[in-house]
């Protein structure tokens, strides 16, 4: 891209899970690029802080993305203060390790209620709002599970996979109103969560491709794209960024892994 042209001026977006890590990275970086930000999340302080870092074009709101009363409230406040929506991303989610044995159902469904019902209705939530606005852009944030699969992920990777699905059905319908879907798929992605736990970072260094963690930022640069008007003719797509971990089974050798927050 141009790094001298803001390519998101003018725009509205909306970021889930936006208050850190990969969220926290698309935020700062759709601010940069001319983009009003809506940072949505349940960490109330965390959200509030980084919308003060970013400055007078970022605010936040909070969201839980399963609570569909509360997408509600939020939806008509940006009708309200922006009169619509150009950009969402349902970057939201939790990750919990655990056998299928092991799992019980109300382990799996806080898992899919956060994951898989909250991108649903995050797109539900936004289409009117969309419709009333130029960008037309949603992009769903899966996994490289979503591709694969790992140990001890039944139901983190059900909601990814069905991401994956939803991705789909979503391009289809709405391609012919302008508002284009797109998925992304990171993998083996240095979080807050993730970062300062030595096996796991042992673990990325051993079995990824480019023998290295991934930064945040990197997947904030292809979800840059799907929301700008460079990829204008990409609907229905999934990108993969994941050093190549998608071909490798990290989480394999890790029992007991720390919980994520994608």
């Amino acid at each position: 891209m141009n790094s001298t042209q803001q390519v998101l001026a003018g725009q509205v977006a909306l970021i889930t899970g936006g208050a850190r890590g990969m969220g926290e990275a698309e935020a700062r970086l759709f601010a940069q690029q001319g983009a009003t930000v809506i940072i949505a999340d349940v960490l109330d302080t965390e959200g509030a802080q980084l919308a003060h870092e970013i400055g007078d074009n970022a605010s936040y709101m909070h969201l839980d993305v399963s609570d569909e009363n509360n997408w509600a409230q939020v939806m008509g406040s940006i009708d309200e203060q922006y009169g619509g929506l150009d950009i969402l991303v349902n970057n939201a989610g939790i990750l919990r390790f655990a056998t299928i044995e092991d799992t019980t159902l109300e382990q799996y469904m806080a898992i899919v209620n956060i994951n898989q019902v909250g991108t649903f209705l995050g797109m539900r939530s936004a289409i009117p709002l969309l419709r009333k606005k130029s960008g037309k852009s949603i992009i769903n944030i899966s996994s490289f599970d979503a591709m694969t699969g790992s140990n001890g992920l039944i139901a983190y990777a059900a909601s990814k996979w069905a991401i994956r699905g939803m991705t789909k059905v979503a391009a289809r319908e709405l391609g012919q109103e302008g508002i284009r879907v797109n998925s992304v798929h990171p993998g083996g992605i240095s979080t807050a969560m993730t970062g300062d736990t030595s096996s796991w970072a042992h673990n990325v260094r051993k079995l990824v491709p480019l023998y290295r963690a991934g930064e945040p930022e990197e997947i904030a640069k292809t979800v840059l794209f799907l929301a700008s008007n460079q990829s204008s003719y990409t609907t229905g797509s999934e990108f993969t960024v994941d050093g190549g971990l998608a071909n490798c089974n990290l989480y394999e050798t890790m029992p007991g892994a720390p919980v994520d927050q994608t």
